[in-house]
């Protein structure tokens, strides 16, 4: 294989401090700074692939820490290349923007200034008032592809979503998967369109005025296709992960693990335009240091949208609450937490089933008015299942700081069947539960298709070689086991293949449902637009809010407004509640004026069978079953 010798030049400036970059041009053409973190090998060479008339290895200087680099002449915007180890194998760019063949096929060069945005005027986005939509790209549509997604993006303006979260895009083996094994952390998966298709996706909806967060992994790397430890062992800590090894952040080699996932953090920020990031499993990241991963790469994130508002926010399931406090006051700087005890108290309502992890909610009205007040519902309560106490004060923090939904991927997932709320509970609780959702002051989010009631299953689907497929099975079976209405009446746990393409297939979006559906999308659209509309529900402020139980399955919250009065939202998840007299002062309208029903779940409209009122005569409080209606006060 002929080699060549790296061209004299000055200092380079990169952008990043791994990767291959176009960053000059020599007299003989076009070419690219390459810096890689290999400590364990003595030579790193970057190997071409689609060079003429014979690939051509180019030998990178050891700088020292472990780094290689070099300027490499001839090479731009396509070539095809990989590096080679010690003279012997060579594999793909642990920081590669994109494999054009899947993990295991070479690295892509791209030239990120070859795409002309047009967001130049785009703000960004805090997270005050927004409601979020997350969505898996592949499944979002029929074609799966970021293309395809932009057909559908004025759907979601006319919905009244706000912020759009794309699950993981990290590049992952196989042709189907969620995305949470992903492995080339800088590369948009191929499966869903090139790096400036992803641009493009973003640009369109900045034009329509939706922002876009991204969901990434830093809490462990998939299994296939992953070569990070061909690199260094050091990327990875002796613990492991629910999914595999954990990552290295705090040993005394772990400054390069660290920046390596900091640079990811402003990367897709910077080059992609994204508005913020959501944090997967961020229990699972393991940091004894100070300061945190979380709160560097947070800083980081920032520092990338320059004058543009970010959104940042974490799943936790321990309900960490200092991840959401300013780094000041010791916290990781993010501006938001998903709220899981909203959703299972949410499921425990809706279904009736305190099953496996839902065992410590009864979906008692109490569960919602303090949801509704405080966020989370465990703050250091002991919690039976888990055997220890979950959550940790968070009183301090402000109600848009709680991501709050009743469906997302993962508790979709987790019936085994992959069915819908809809499909588990009566159409006047469900639509009473959409209405707590998005008139509470935190901050909602919608799963995808769940405006239109889809059909379509959101099922667990991971395209693997067999043997790792049938460990998927297993495992799969064995967590979803945990929940006994998963049985079949033989008493076995039925999950479908995560490996079988028909799994997949199943879960695209049919948009034709839109129309079809029409009185459940009317509902979610006019919700969010009496959300953004309506000065005192739009507030968001903290203690601007208090609530009272009538019945174990009602419940009223007075929203106190400003200068345009209160609102008091009634929610009633079962039967009839007559309440004769109704000694509650949260209920009472302020001298001179009186409750008149704004809003309710029971129109027509939405599918309901009336429009009922809350009937107040003579001091008894008559509610109707299953619905919830909107007061406001009039003289």
């Amino acid at each position: 294989m002929p080699s060549r010798q790296p061209i004299e030049r000055p200092p380079t400036v990169r952008r990043y401090p791994i990767g291959v970059e176009v960053v000059a041009h020599s007299e003989s053409g076009a070419a690219v700074h390459a810096r890689v973190w290999a400590p364990a090998t003595k030579t790193v060479e970057l190997v071409t692939e689609n060079a003429s008339p014979a690939p051509i290895a180019f030998p990178l200087e050891a700088e020292g820490d472990g780094y290689f680099s070099a300027l490499v002449p001839g090479l731009s915007a396509g070539s095809l290349y990989r590096y080679r180890l010690d003279g012997g194998e060579a594999f793909p760019d642990p920081a590669s923007r994109f494999q054009p063949s899947g993990p295991h096929g070479a690295s892509m060069v791209v030239d990120p200034s070859c795409y002309r945005w047009t967001d130049d005027a785009w703000p960004g986005v805090s997270i005050d008032g927004q409601v979020l939509y997350e969505l898996h790209v592949g499944t979002f549509t029929r074609a799966g592809t970021f293309a395809a997604a932009i057909d559908r993006l004025p759907d979601l303006v006319d919905l009244g979503a706000t912020v759009i979260e794309l699950m993981p895009l990290a590049d992952f083996a196989g042709n189907f998967g969620w995305g949470y094994d992903g492995v080339d952390l800088f590369a948009p998966s191929r499966l869903y369109g090139t790096p400036d298709e992803l641009r493009a996706l973003v640009d369109a909806a900045h034009r329509l005025e939706l922002g876009v967060i991204l969901d990434v992994v830093y809490n462990h790397i998939g299994p296939s296709g992953n070569y990070f430890s061909k690199f260094s062992s050091g990327y990875f800590s002796p613990g492991h992960t629910e999914w595999g090894q954990a990552i290295n952040f705090d040993a005394d080699d772990a400054r390069p693990v660290r920046e390596f996932f900091i640079t990811n953090a402003r990367y897709w920020i910077d080059e992609y335009h994204f508005d913020g990031l959501r944090f997967d499993a961020t229990q699972q990241i393991f940091d004894a240091s100070t300061p945190n991963i979380m709160t560097e790469v947070a800083a980081a994130a920032r520092e990338a949208a320059g004058r543009r508002k970010t959104i940042l926010v974490a799943e936790n399931e321990p309900q960490r609450a200092s991840l959401a406090r300013p780094a000041a006051a010791g916290g990781s700087g993010l501006d938001a937490l998903w709220n899981d005890d909203f959703h299972h108290a949410a499921r425990v309502a809706l279904t009736g089933r305190s099953e496996a992890y839902y065992e410590g909610y009864r979906g008692s009205a109490q569960e919602f008015v303090s949801a509704a007040k405080y966020g989370f519902l465990y703050q250091g309560e002991w919690y039976g299942w888990q055997h220890c106490r979950r959550g940790s004060p968070a009183l301090d923090l402000a109600p848009r700081q709680f991501v709050t939904f009743i469906q997302n991927h993962d508790q979709v997932a987790n019936t085994a069947g992959g069915r819908r709320l809809h499909e588990e509970t009566s159409p006047g609780r469900l639509r009473a539960m959409t209405a707590l959702l998005l008139l509470a002051p935190q901050t909602p989010m919608l799963f995808q298709g769940q405006e239109f009631a889809a059909s379509a299953p959101f099922l667990y689907f991971a395209d693997h070689a067999p043997e790792l497929a049938a460990l998927v099975r297993e495992g799969r079976t064995k967590f979803v086991s945990q929940f006994p209405s998963a049985a079949s009446p033989e008493g076995r746990t039925l999950v479908p293949d995560p490996a079988e393409p028909e799994t997949f297939v199943r879960c695209k979006l049919d948009w034709a449902e839109r129309r079809a559906h029409a009185a459940v999308l009317a509902l979610h659209r006019d919700l969010i637009r009496l959300r953004r509309e309506d000065p005192v529900l739009h507030a968001q402020r903290p203690r601007s809010l208090d609530g009272a139980v009538l019945e174990e399955h009602a419940f009223i919250l007075r929203y106190f407004g400003e200068g345009d009065g209160d609102r008091l939202l009634v929610v009633n998840l079962g039967a009839r509640v007559h309440a004769d007299p109704l000694a509650e002062p949260l209920a009472a309208p302020p001298a001179g004026t009186a409750w008149k029903t704004t809003f309710s779940t029971e129109s027509p409209v939405y599918g309901g069978a009336g429009t009922p009122t809350i009937d107040t005569n003579d001091g008894a409080w008559r509610i109707p079953p299953e619905c919830a209606v909107l007061l406001s006060l009039r003289p």
